[in-house]
């Protein structure tokens, strides 16, 4: 690192606050150290996650991620190279950051190289657990997980953020070839993948949609009533994040899930509103 570089903390700080995610607007009502652990664990995520959705070549967005599975072997071992991982790996042991976490969040990664098409939910639930499970957990544990249960709701509610990802998205990752939406779906709702990757829109797709909001509100509820009482307090940000991300779940609805051509969104405002309302009123 020469010394027009920026500092480690410098870097994921940009890393995370460019993203504009909904995580960013929960994490600045942490108290600092929480703060930079989730900052730089945020970083780590958006690293690796941009190395699928930014290198055409798969070939060398293979490679790139082969290096950072290195990487995390190279930063557990002592010697991080890469300037998220120099940031992330003084609150590895305060909060619990194994390196299977991050090895785990890497093959989920992966497969977005090699899988573009999910036969059944039991399937995609699979991919969901690596990319976005994995990351409640971790993130519960910066935040202050006190009850071991707390785990369930974090996997449960990371499972809802992402399935409210995809919702999203469709056109989106129609675009780079991808289908999340579980195919014996698609034939159950008789929308056809062509129809999707064309950006057709129809009452089919709609009415398949709204199969899958009603799924992702269900996890919610799920997870909302698995998280214990002793650590609701420690886990206000993933309720933070919580109110933000059903609320864009819910406009997608109101705008009937056109989805295909445009990409629905909140004002970061709004986000920050959203976020300040939970911190203050400490609830829903």
């Amino acid at each position: 690192m020469t010394s027009a570089d920026p500092s480690p903390q410098a870097y994921v700080q940009q890393k995370a606050a460019a993203s504009g995610s909904s995580f960013y607007y929960a994490f600045l009502f942490l108290p600092p150290p929480r703060r930079a652990a989730i900052t730089a664990f945020y970083a780590f995520c958006r690293e690796v996650d941009d190395v699928v959705d930014e290198v055409s070549d798969p070939g060398v967005a293979a490679t790139k991620l082969a290096w950072w599975q290195s990487e995390v072997g190279r930063a557990y071992a002592g010697q991080p190279t890469h300037p998220v991982m120099q940031a992330l790996m003084p609150h590895a042991a305060e909060f619990g950051i194994e390196a299977r976490h991050l090895l785990d969040i890497i093959a989920g990664c992966q497969m977005d190289l090699s899988q573009t098409r999910y036969l059944d939910f039991a399937a995609l639930e699979k991919y969901c657990h690596l990319v976005a499970g994995v990351v409640g957990e971790v993130s519960a544990r910066i935040f202050g997980q006190n009850d071991p249960k707390t785990t369930e709701y974090a996997h449960k509610l990371g499972l809802a953020f992402q399935l409210t990802n995809i919702t999203r998205d469709v056109g989106e990752d129609a675009r780079r070839g991808r289908i999340y939406l579980p195919l014996d779906e698609l034939q159950r709702f008789d929308v056809k993948a062509h129809e999707i990757l064309k950006g057709t829109y129809s009452e089919r797709f709609e009415r398949l949609m709204q199969f899958q909001a009603d799924r992702a509100h269900r996890l919610y509820d799920e997870a909302l009533a698995a998280l214990p009482t002793a650590d609701r307090r420690s886990q206000k940000p993933g309720l933070m994040m919580t109110s933000i991300y059903r609320t864009l779940l819910r406009e997608i609805e109101r705008d009937g899930f056109h989805v295909l051509n445009q990409r629905i969104a909140l004002t970061p405002l709004r986000k920050l509103w959203l976020a300040w309302k939970m911190q203050a009123l400490g609830r829903f």
